[in-house]
């Protein structure tokens, strides 16, 4: 039976997924539960882009709770048809390079970035503590790069960000992107 012939038949009305666009215009109207839901997807990321800005979970938290109060607040000028993930990712970074500045704390660059190695199957534990050395090492020479390069290299690469969003997120153009990877990377593996 085809999904008109069961309305008609049963009354029951086939309700499809809300929409991007649709959930944006329900929070402008004051709907909590949309705003939530349109959120939702991207609290993890937005987490995970301010502790890497702030280096210290307790102010990406903050960081995190501000900006989604700050979006909320916001959606009124967010551009009808526009991607919403790369809008709330700047909001989150500045919020979050707000607070690192204020705070002016370096602490050590921290990822959670996978799995550890088990000694199962991927050489032993002498394996496992060279991965762990190797990855202490490049975060440590990531960490030294100048602010600027290690904020493209820390969306484009460890949050997975596409160059576009990239450029969404840090507030430049895609070229400047390009340009400060580039430099980053060649000074990465001059170090390593």
């Amino acid at each position: 039976m085809e999904p008109a012939d069961r309305e008609r038949c049963t009354g029951e009305v086939a309700v499809s997924p809300p929409t991007e666009e649709g959930l944006v215009d329900r929070a402008r109207r004051g709907d909590g539960h949309a705003f939530a839901e349109l959120v939702r997807p991207h609290q993890e990321l937005a987490f995970r882009a301010a502790y890497l800005i702030t280096r210290n979970a307790a102010d990406a938290e903050e960081a995190t709770q501000e900006a989604l109060v700050k979006a909320h607040r916001a959606l009124g000028r967010f551009r009808r048809g526009a991607p919403f993930r790369p809008w709330l990712l700047t909001i989150v970074a500045n919020e979050a390079r707000n607070r690192a500045r204020s705070a002016n704390r370096r602490e050590a660059l921290a990822l959670r970035a996978g799995t550890e190695r088990t000694a199962a199957g991927d050489g032993g534990p002498e394996a496992a503590a060279i991965a762990r050395e190797e990855r202490a090492a490049l975060l440590a020479a990531v960490d030294r790069l100048p602010e600027e390069q290690r904020l493209a290299v820390t969306c484009r690469y460890f949050l997975d960000l596409a160059e576009a969003e990239t450029a969404a997120v840090l507030g430049v153009r895609r070229g400047t992107v390009k340009s400060r990877l580039s430099r980053a990377l060649d000074r990465l593996r001059e170090e390593m």
